[in-house]
């Protein structure tokens, strides 16, 4: 992997590990010479594994849409910056740079990309290693629920597969590094009527 987008938290959360988790992945991004890409905030967690990067002269690129400039207050230091004009624009050129996706723990928007990212796995628009940095267990109820429109017949059994997790930084890197994507499994089955269930 040469570039791997992050979506973290503009906030630090409650609980010191998670900004010692982001940080601990800037360093392995750096160390590794993977670029860094992400939504361009020097706030939360986001500006923390920012900051890493770059304070081991690493390359980070941010990208946010021109409504969000003021809100989430810029990053100043970053190798590139580029303002886009709608989140569809950014999430777009994130998927175009990156070779891989790893989330952070994080609020409604990071989980809104992450599972953006992880349909796009599932009906096969990119093959690209998608994965969960599940910092004290922070993302457990997520991937219940995952587990839990599987068994209620609303999503493949593949579906558990999409996701990379593991608790800390290094061992995240290293099992996303050894990815293989599989081929994807169709999203729609038909019914015995012939109609489609998506």
């Amino acid at each position: 992997m040469q570039a791997v987008c992050v979506f973290a938290g503009s906030a630090p959360g409650n609980n010191p590990e998670y900004t010692h988790q982001a940080i601990q992945l800037g360093n392995v991004l750096a160390k590794s010479k993977v670029r860094l890409i992400y939504g361009g905030s020097r706030l939360g967690l986001m500006g923390e594994i920012a900051n890493e990067v770059l304070s081991l002269n690493g390359s980070v690129t941010g990208i946010m849409p021109r409504g969000l400039l003021r809100g989430e207050n810029v990053h100043q230091e970053l190798t590139a910056f580029v303002e886009v004009e709608s989140m569809h624009e950014r999430k777009a050129m994130m998927n175009e740079m990156a070779d891989g996706f790893i989330a952070l723990p994080g609020g409604l928007g990071t989980l809104e990309e992450l599972f953006e990212v992880l349909c796009w796995s599932q009906i096969g628009i990119h093959q690209k290693p998608i994965g969960l940095l599940n910092v004290n267990g922070y993302y457990d109820p997520l991937i219940e629920l995952i587990k839990h429109s599987v068994e209620q017949g609303f999503a493949h059994s593949s579906s558990e597969n999409l996701l990379i997790v593991a608790n800390d930084a290094h061992t995240l890197f290293q099992m996303m590094s050894a990815y293989q994507p599989e081929r994807p499994e169709a999203k729609w089955k038909h019914h015995p009527t012939g109609k489609l269930d998506g």
